[in-house]
């Protein structure tokens, strides 16, 4: 698995880019740009770059990384950088969902969650061993899938899950530290984590990794001390397990949830193995992302489980006045606040900044999503978009925590069966008609790349297929209404989703081969 026969990697030369005019522009026969390419010239974007350079903020945006620069040897980083994103109350807020949203027992809700994140993380390690062997961002990386123009449609939506999900993120950041403190209106919450978070990305790669090497350490304490205090107070209460189709059926919706959070990560996944050598294993590389994953993921989603069973007891009604209150941060508050008192809301507080880790990737990636739709946003440099995406997810989450937080989570959930269309399309061409077989020098290329026209096609039907099975807030879809109570259904509008769009996918590009050679 570690030699590069699978691939045909081309040189790289400088030839194809025009500084003096401004940012890089490239040919197949320039198909990686070193550093000083964006730093060379009198134009504005070069003494932009140079002015930034300086301090230490990455220049590349979406153009490939040549070999000689993929020097980032650490791969310990790559399982904490996942580590942290995930070792924060976002996550804990999932687990917990378990029993008030969909009436789970322990045990079953248990078993959900360790084994649905075992699939939904598998595509995310998978595509973080692409990075070093490509040096091309996870977004860029996938015109070999849905070619040069069908990834714009990719990209968007991308767009939407940083930006809305960043903005539903800050929102549980800022309504912890309210609850905390009073006086600290939700705007002004919102406000410090997002500076906090755009000062990490606005750095680039090595400050982000640099970043969540750390922020798991006061996270993990804070959990352990939510577990113990917990442990101790003996509210714990090993729920039994329903049973019939209305068992099946919450399992199931519950389960789109737990895989929803997971596989999320998938669509920035080479973002941040992208300066590993080409000569690293992947084998390792898949490894360190997927327990970099697991650990977090399956201990505070369990562990917001534990504590979300206190909320049916019918003798102390602390923690299900506190979750009906202040959801998620009313049931810390529950845990916390009583036995620790001033400590209590210290951890809260440091619960609520761990929203930082979660966010960075998504404002360091959406980058990479908005310079590839065209070249005008590609002209933009990295660090300015992360500005701009930060000022809109402000400007989204600030009127919508008093006033459509909940759309806007819905909303979320919505679009979020995009990525396992995106996992059906990309693993059928990469198995079935890539064979593992790509010659990256053509990756800007759009006279060589997939013309996209199965892709757009096959992500029609994943969306058809999402609709026949989704049960949300919104909308049940006649497959989904038909698992369980009918009047909230199952989920099965992920499974339907990859279905759907890999089996059409694989006769559309069939078709699309035939017709075009490529």
């Amino acid at each position: 698995m570690d030699d590069k026969e699978d691939y045909h990697v081309g040189s790289y030369s400088p030839n194809g880019t025009d500084a003096e005019k401004g940012p890089p522009v490239y040919t197949s026969e320039a198909p990686a740009v070193p550093t000083e390419i964006f730093l060379t010239g009198d134009s504005l974007y070069a003494k932009i770059q140079r002015a930034v350079f300086q301090f230490g903020v990455e220049p590349r945006g979406i153009e490939r990384v040549p070999e000689d620069e993929r020097t980032d040897t650490n791969l310990m980083k790559v399982g904490t950088m996942w580590f942290s994103a995930n070792m924060v109350v976002s996550s804990f807020a999932i687990g917990a969902l378990a029993i008030p949203v969909f009436d789970l027992g322990f045990v079953d809700s248990l078993l959900t969650i360790f084994f649905i994140n075992c699939l939904a993380i598998t595509p995310v390690a998978f595509f973080s061993t692409f990075g070093p062997r490509f040096g091309l961002r996870q977004m860029v990386l996938s015109r070999f899938f849905f070619g040069f123009h069908g990834v714009k449609v990719i990209a968007c939506f991308n767009v939407l899950a940083c930006v809305g999900w960043s903005a539903v993120n800050v929102i549980v950041g800022a309504q912890l530290i309210n609850a905390v403190n009073t006086n600290v209106p939700g705007y002004a919450g919102i406000i410090i984590i997002a500076a906090a978070t755009w000062l990490v990305t606005v750095f680039g790669y090595k400050v982000v990794h640099v970043y969540e090497f750390w922020s798991w350490i006061p996270s993990l304490i804070i959990f352990l001390i939510v577990l113990g205090e917990f442990a101790h107070s003996g509210k714990f209460s090993n729920l039994p397990m329903n049973s019939g189709s209305s068992e099946a059926g919450s399992v199931l919706s519950f389960a789109a949830s737990v895989f929803g959070f997971g596989t999320g990560w998938t669509s920035y996944a080479a973002d941040y193995t992208v300066y590993q050598p080409v000569s690293v294993s992947r084998v390792k590389t898949f490894a360190w992302t997927w327990g970099g994953l697991i650990l977090p993921l399956c201990f505070t989603e369990m562990l917001g489980l534990a504590v979300a069973t206190a909320t049916l007891d019918p003798v102390d009604t602390s923690y299900a006045n506190g979750y009906k209150q202040s959801g998620i941060g009313g049931l810390l508050a529950a845990v916390l606040f009583p036995p620790l008192g001033r400590f209590g809301q210290f951890c809260l507080v440091i619960l609520a900044l761990s929203i930082i880790a979660n966010n960075c990737p998504n404002i360091y990636s959406v980058t990479f999503s908005l310079q590839l739709l065209g070249r005008w946003t590609q002209a933009v440099p990295r660090f300015i978009w992360t500005f701009i995406g930060t000022l809109v997810y402000c400007a989204i989450a600030i009127p919508g925590y008093s006033h459509f937080e909940q759309v806007l989570e819905d909303f979320m959930l919505l679009i979020g069966y995009w990525l396992a269309i995106y996992e059906g399309i990309s693993l059928t061409e990469h198995f079935v008609f890539k064979q593992r077989k790509y010659d990256i020098s053509i990756w800007n290329n759009p006279g060589l790349l997939p013309p996209g026209i199965a892709a757009v096609f096959a992500f029609c039907f994943g969306i058809f297929g999402a609709v026949m099975g989704m049960s949300q807030a919104w909308f049940i879809g006649p497959i989904g209404k038909r698992i369980g109570d009918p009047t909230y259904g199952g989920d099965v509008g992920f499974e339907l989703a990859f279905a759907f769009s890999a089996v059409s996918f694989a006769v559309f590009r069939s078709l699309e081969k035939r017709q075009f050679g490529r």
